[in-house]
């Protein structure tokens, strides 16, 4: 029996409600935030609770918040959607660049999102229930983000989590063998972060001379990525959109 989006949220806060919170979805999710502090019981109990059953762990992936929100661009004629590297738009805040390629900096100070930078997103499917779940918890230190591991509930969490510490740099208390998976084990930083350069710290290259990888500074030049713009299409201006089709006389030769 499938269960649907707003049964699923009544059966949760029956048994949750102190401890979750609802957060914004599409219509035919359900997502849910937990306190880090709370995250391990919660688990047990989407777990264990007969009327949930969450007994499958599908992902685990990590969040980067830094500069949410912020739009870095501006051009003459632009999409709300779809195109722009942010959210946040200060139209008429400062007049348009001379060139629809212009870089535009806003004088204003960078969205800052109103919870910790790092977050943790579960994603977990009911089998018994025929359903899903998308549960998220926030690191509560920036600096070093923690969170409890989720292994001895389900132990699917193990490459999952090891994923994020190495992509993210998230740190899962009680993981049993949290090193990286995806990089090299000299790798310098944590790729998936917003403030990792796009090109990387190092190269790394076989050296035939010395018959071993080696390392060394990245030759990639830096390049400034321009926005898709879309221009105005003279065909869909509604004068001639819109105008009515006259039909040739009879007898017209065509």
């Amino acid at each position: 029996m499938n269960i649907l989006p707003d049964e699923l949220a009544a059966r949760i806060e029956a048994h949750l409600a102190q401890r979750v919170r609802r957060a914004p979805a599409n219509p035919l999710e359900v997502t849910y935030e937990v306190a880090a502090a709370d995250l391990l019981e919660v688990c047990r109990t989407l777990r264990d609770e007969p009327q949930l059953q969450f007994a499958m762990l599908m992902d685990v992936c990590g969040v980067d918040y830094l500069h949410y929100g912020r739009d870095e661009w501006k051009t003459y004629e632009a999409t709300d959607s779809g195109f722009s590297r942010g959210v946040a738009r200060s139209a008429g805040a400062v007049q348009a660049p001379r060139d629809e390629h212009e870089r535009f900096d806003p004088p204003v100070e960078d969205v800052a999102p109103d919870h910790p930078r790092f977050a943790v997103v579960y994603h977990l499917l009911s089998i018994a229930h025929n359903c899903r779940l998308r549960l998220r918890t926030f690191c509560p230190d920036d600096t070093q983000p923690m969170v409890d591991s989720v292994v001895g509930v389900w132990s699917s969490a193990d490459w999952f989590e090891r994923e994020a510490f190495d992509l993210y740099g998230i740190l899962f208390r009680g993981h049993p063998d949290l090193r990286r998976i995806l990089t090299d084990y000299g790798f310098i930083g944590h790729p998936f972060r917003k403030d990792f350069p796009l090109s990387g710290n190092v190269e790394v290259r076989y050296d035939a001379s010395k018959r071993r990888v080696v390392y060394q500074p990245v030759s990639i030049e830096p390049r400034t990525l321009v926005p898709k713009v879309i221009r105005k299409d003279n065909r869909y201006d509604p004068a001639l959109k819109d105008a009515p089709v006259k039909s040739a006389p009879k007898g017209a030769t065509p």
